[in-house]
């Protein structure tokens, strides 16, 4: 067969082929393979890129929706109403004034305040977790859920030292917020904030645990604050702050304001108060009628370079004591005024704001193990955990 005849032979049916693939690869631009660079990538902008199903733990959902359903209906918006001195104008404290017009004898004035908060029901018996300065003064507290319904509360306690509150409402088939555990959250974990920021009604904000175990701010007398940067607005004090899954991790309670005129407006540093310390306040406050902590009857302050070098105790880091309280535990295991207390339960002692919290935290009638440096000897000694009275509160 000549070249001739063998080009006509096939030439037909090739061109044909040809013609049915390009259709193919319009019709379906998937098929078409993808260019590939030196390392297999399929595309040139995604070299050691992770795939949203990379696996290893860096997988996360695209919503969380999921989440906030679960905790949605045990967030509540709370209302209140205290009664507030009206300021007077100066002139009517002047007494001519005051005589001209008639007014040697009007009252102060006063007016009833409006104030809005969040709250968070922590169990179907109708207990809910509120910051303390949400309610505190309040002569009427209202409670509105998410489904619509409202409930006055009553105030069954507060611990102003930790800034919470326990309300009570009484209403049927009320939803409890599962309880998470501050212990297992990371940071860089994923957080949703939920409240009722300038009474605009119940909001969910996202953002990330940002620090943990933040103390020193002043805030409340017992600090150890979950920090988070999503908004914390006000209204949203004694919200939620929940996990990805929707497990309470923390009531919301401040945000940080470095501009001193007290907007209490979001800059992406908000604190949460733990989980786990807001419910055993709040079993406290229902329990007793207020927080029980454990107490060593001493006063102390922690160590400066100067200090710790006169001492002549070395590097040590601690905090000295500097009074003791006559019968109390603290005297009644043998410590005395100077020594430096270097380690609780083994825990070495750095920051004395940090270890009076982790003091609070030991129950009452618990023994405990204390080492001091006194005069520059290490001693032990065994020490059994009072409770803190109310006049030191």
């Amino acid at each position: 067969m000549s070249a001739f005849r063998f080009v006509k032979y096939i030439g037909w049916p090739t061109i044909t082929g040809l013609l049915f693939a390009a259709c193919i690869l319009l019709l379906f631009p998937k098929l078409q393979d993808k260019s590939t660079d030196e390392n297999g990538s399929n595309s040139p902008f995604s070299l050691n890129a992770l795939s949203p199903n990379a696996g290893n733990g860096w997988e996360g959902p695209a919503s969380y929706s999921e989440a906030v359903r679960r905790a949605t209906p045990a967030v509540v918006n709370i209302y209140t109403r205290k009664r507030t001195q009206v300021p007077q104008h100066r002139l009517m404290r002047d007494p001519v004034y005051r005589h001209f017009f008639n007014s040697a004898n009007i009252p102060s004035q006063e007016r009833m305040a409006s104030a809005l908060g969040s709250g968070v029901i922590i169990n179907t018996n109708g207990y809910l977790l509120t910051n303390y300065h949400v309610v505190k003064g309040a002569e009427e507290i209202v409670v509105l859920l998410q489904d619509g319904r409202e409930a006055h509360a009553s105030l069954v306690g507060t611990d102003e030292d930790s800034d919470l509150a326990v309300l009570k409402i009484t209403l049927d088939n009320l939803t409890a917020i599962p309880i998470g555990s501050p212990n297992d959250i990371e940071v860089g974990d994923v957080a949703l904030a939920i409240g009722n920021p300038f009474g605009v009604g119940q909001t969910v904000t996202q953002g990330i645990i940002s620090a943990k175990g933040r103390f020193g701010l002043g805030l409340n007398r017992y600090e150890n604050f979950i920090q988070t940067d999503a908004a914390i607005n006000p209204g949203s004090s004694g919200g939620a702050l929940v996990d990805a899954y929707g497990n309470l991790v923390g009531i919301n309670t401040a945000v940080l304001d470095k501009s001193n005129t007290g907007s209490g407006n979001s800059v992406g540093i908000g604190f949460a108060i733990p989980a786990d310390t807001a419910i055993n306040a709040l079993n406290d406050i229902v329990e007793h009628g207020r927080v029980v902590r454990g107490w060593l009857g001493i006063e102390a302050r922690p160590l400066s370079p100067q200090q710790i070098e006169a001492a002549g105790i070395g590097n040590v880091n601690g905090m000295m004591i500097s009074a003791i309280y006559s019968n109390g535990p603290a005297h009644k295991a043998g410590l005395l005024p100077g020594d430096v207390i270097t380690h609780i339960n083994q825990k070495p002692v750095s920051d004395g704001r940090l270890s009076m919290l982790q003091v609070a935290q030991i129950p009452p009638g618990e023994d405990i193990t204390i080492k001091v440096m006194r005069s520059g000897t290490p001693i032990e000694l065994k020490a059994t955990m009072g409770t803190r009275p109310l006049a030191s509160s």
